[in-house]
């Protein structure tokens, strides 16, 4: 009798797991969105005038209020007092909003509207930002891409308050109990939407024969929908948990500006929140370019129109081999039996080839692109259980330095010479960005980890937010300078397939040797002060 009254649906490891899967899939969707654009940025040039300069800011307008309206502080605020459920719901809504507007933006019903008169009138000039220089608009700007920049900041509010409430949902369902598996779990779940993004915005983009980018960004609306679904269903399990337990919502404490003067004067807290912003600036603005940089870098011949491999069905057996792909590298991790384990490593490995074939014979730069992924959804488990077990976190910052610096110099001055070799070219973009993908777990699971162990106790959370909001200048920034860097280095420049990446490319390479800098800097920090970097976190 007691058992049963005890028995909540925490202690259920099927309902625990479905409520990190309606967390997971909300965040997914986010993903996808997030990108939405970035494998058509091509037809936006030939079907909406942006040029590079256009698609740069209107990309980096996603975090514009994180960073200068710190919207990112109000969300931790909102977090801690209305708690996760309420928060998880309300970050699923505002990016719902914000996806609709970047949607009727790039609409064929926004051409030629009253609308889109306005906004070629209008905030050409925004008084204080653009002495600054930091206006998310332009005098010139396209209308659509200035109107989607104003949706893209209300989904960037949304998709940040969401990315800490769903760690915070996790925290409060798994402790105690699978909380590392599960959080990696949301990780991978998560970075396939970069998958699929790659993969079904230029199939909806092409759908029916006629070009319509307003179709793939249609795509993400419908997938913003039923990432509130997700969140609404999870509002009535946590509510329910807590009628079972009651327990009040566990949050987090709240963002104190007394705590900013002794965080900025740790210099922990600095290496910290250096790395992470030099590294990802390096990763994520790439990411909405990768697949312009490389249609201009391979030399890809569309099949013909009545083959199969031009065909809608490739696209889901592709995309269902990446499922596939993901879900038997993940499982491999947590096999206790040999055999068990490499046999599901071995399916993964076959299924990553035939997969990378598929994307060569349908010769398209998104597919290629999509394996970015892949790689770090099979190696984080590993190389975060390893960090646990055997320490060595600050050499894996070195190391995923090392390795970003070499894939983007690859990507700078050795695929170009591979143009006009079709396998070539394919093969050395493939292992590039794979390698990129694996760097891309490499410091993630080494750097956050490592926080706790440079930044005091009672300054954490404080810290956490600190670091976030760092982060996301660089968010915004690198976009909007790769697509300037773009148009400055290409005058003339009009075909969107032909642009010579070199100088965004080594700018990004130069991110990561400063990171490298940094994590020499840090491993001999550690090694004075005794910090316990190297050191397993399980002892």
């Amino acid at each position: 009798m007691t058992q049963a009254i005890q028995k909540t649906l925490r202690d259920s490891a099927g309902m625990r797991w479905t409520a990190l899967l309606l967390l997971a899939l909300a965040m997914f969707c986010s993903y996808i969105f997030m990108d939405i654009l970035s494998p058509i940025k091509d037809l936006m040039q030939e079907t909406r005038g942006w040029d590079s300069t256009a698609f740069g800011t209107m990309q980096g307008s996603e975090v514009f209020l994180n960073v200068f309206v710190f919207f990112l502080i109000f969300a931790g605020i909102i977090l801690d007092k209305m708690g996760v459920r309420f928060t998880a719901v309300l970050s699923a809504a505002v990016m719902l909003v914000g996806a609709v507007i970047k949607w009727y933006a790039v609409s064929d019903a926004f051409m030629g509207s009253g609308l889109e008169t306005w906004f070629t009138n209008n905030l050409n000039y925004i008084p204080v930002f653009d002495e600054l220089g930091v206006s998310p608009f332009y005098a010139g700007m396209p209308a659509s891409a200035k109107f989607a920049a104003c949706g893209f900041m209300i989904f960037g509010c949304g998709c940040e308050m969401a990315g800490i409430t769903v760690s915070r949902g996790i925290v409060k369902w798994f402790k105690g109990r699978e909380m590392a598996l599960a959080m990696g779990s949301e990780m991978a779940l998560a970075r396939l939407g970069v998958t699929t993004c790659m993969i079904f915005s230029p199939f909806f983009a092409h759908f029916g024969g006629s070009v319509s980018v307003s179709r793939s960004v249609a795509f993400g609306v419908v997938l913003m929908c039923i990432a509130l679904i997700m969140t609404i269903v999870y509002f009535f399990m946590d509510q329910k948990l807590d009628a079972q337990t009651g327990e009040a919502e566990e949050k987090d404490d709240p963002f104190k500006v007394s705590d900013i003067g002794k965080i900025l004067t740790d210099s922990g807290f600095w290496l910290v929140a250096l790395l992470c912003v030099l590294y990802y600036s390096a990763i994520f603005p790439f990411q909405k370019y990768a697949v312009n940089m490389l249609q201009c870098n391979l030399t890809l011949n569309e099949p013909a129109a009545d083959s199969f491999w031009a065909s809608p069905l490739v696209t889901f057996i592709q995309y269902g081999i990446t499922i596939v792909v993901a879900a038997t590298g993940f499982a491999s991790n947590f096999q206790k039996q040999r055999a068990s384990k490499f046999t599901l490593l071995g399916i993964s490995i076959i299924a990553l080839i035939v997969y990378c074939y598929m994307g060569y014979m349908r010769q398209s730069a998104g597919s290629i692109f999509a394996v970015f992924p892949l790689l770090a959804v099979l190696i984080t488990p590993i190389l975060g259980s390893y960090v646990d077990h055997k320490g060595k976190a600050a050499s894996m910052l070195v190391l995923g330095s090392l390795l970003l610096i070499a894939c983007h110099l690859t990507f700078a001055f050795v695929l170009p010479l591979f143009k006009g070799s079709t396998v070539g070219g394919v093969i050395i973009a493939y292992a590039t960005i794979l390698v990129l993908g694996s760097s891309f777990s490499l410091v993630p699971a080494s750097l956050w980890p490592s926080v706790p162990k440079l930044v005091d106790a009672k300054v954490i959370g404080s810290a956490y937010a600190l670091i976030f909001w760092i982060q996301n200048i660089g968010l915004w920034l690198f976009p909007l300078l790769i697509g300037k860097v773009l148009d400055a280095t290409n005058p003339g420049v009009t075909d969107p397939t032909q642009f010579d990446y070199t100088a965004p490319l080594v700018m990004l390479a130069c991110l990561g040797v400063a990171a490298l800098l940094l994590g020499l800097v840090l491993k001999v920090v550690d090694r004075k002060k005794g910090l316990g970097l190297e050191e397993p976190n399980i002892k």
